[in-house]
């Protein structure tokens, strides 16, 4: 099966391919058409998002497309930044900028009740229609300050329960992978697929 990588996110996209290479060794993942241009995220939940990436890519490129939506929701926030987790200091904000608005937004909240979760929902289009979905979550909570130099976005401040108190920028890329939201949606999506 060869899948057309949706992601323009270059950390994203390996992370994805790694553990698809992993879960589904049948599968080729390519990357996305450099040619093709962004695609507005403005669906109302993670699935929707996911699947206006993925169709984008499969109707550019004619052959099925992987893509994934991912939220990060912070329980004393009411579950944000959710959806709007990559956009979550501004439209035009880097994961510097969201980390930074996170962690003001719980400058007085206590360790214990900056309970978290990251949430993933993967979608496959299929060139004949065929739309395929599968969700992988990792329980946690949040840092008081970035730890560690590895991963991407909300990583340095993230610290999954099955981890000792790392938080995914501490641990090594394999470590993460096995516990992750992603990594946990990609093996559900090779499962179903």
């Amino acid at each position: 099966m060869r899948l057309v990588m949706a992601s323009a996110n270059p950390h994203k996209a390996t992370e994805m391919s790694d553990v698809l290479r992993d879960a589904m060794p049948s599968a080729e993942v390519v990357p996305r058409p450099a040619h093709l241009g962004d695609v507005a995220e403005d669906g109302e939940t993670l699935a929707h998002n996911a699947l206006i990436k993925a169709r984008f890519v499969c109707a550019a490129a004619g052959e099925p497309a992987i893509a994934d939506d991912t939220g990060l929701e912070v329980d004393a926030l009411g579950g944000a930044p959710g959806v709007y987790s990559a956009r979550y200091a501004g439209p035009e904000a880097d994961p510097v900028a969201n980390v930074a608005k996170l962690l003001s937004a719980l400058a007085h909240v206590p360790l214990a009740q900056r309970t978290a979760r990251f949430r993933t929902v993967v979608a496959v289009v299929f060139d004949d229609g065929r739309e395929v979905l599968a969700e992988g979550v990792v329980e946690g909570a949040i840092a008081q300050s970035p730890r560690g130099d590895q991963g991407f976005g909300y990583d340095p401040v993230f610290i999954p329960d099955e981890a000792a108190h790392l938080t995914f920028a501490e641990m090594s890329t394999d470590a993460k992978n096995r516990i992750s939201h992603r990594g946990r949606a990609l093996r559900a999506l090779a499962e179903h697929l």
